[in-house]
């Protein structure tokens, strides 16, 4: 899958979470490598992730004190990064409007 975008992910480590820093590498060099094509496979590999629709995922990373949410477009192999943060302000979004 291709990860759009890395500066994201590179820009909430660099901002003051390097904790976060690691388990996102991890993170992006894993699905990078994916080749998803439903929700199904997502929740095989990553199956605490939680499925929001049909195309917005949320990750758990670093044991869940941040959140990650993503949109899929499987067929076109791409992922979204269209939010992260703390697990505190995850809980104030309305993670459906991303």
């Amino acid at each position: 899958m291709r990860v759009i975008a890395r500066k994201t992910l590179v820009a909430f480590w660099e901002a003051g979470h390097a904790d976060a820093g690691p388990p996102l590498r991890a993170w992006f060099a894993e699905v990078s490598r994916a080749e998803w094509s439903s929700m199904a496979d997502v929740k095989a590999r990553y199956p605490h992730a939680s499925v929001i629709d049909a195309e917005r995922l949320v990750f758990n990373i670093g044991g869940n004190k941040y959140r990650l949410v993503v949109k899929v477009w499987f067929a076109g192999r791409a992922v979204w990064v269209k939010w992260l943060g703390t697990h505190a302000d995850y809980d104030r979004l309305d993670v459906k409007s991303l």
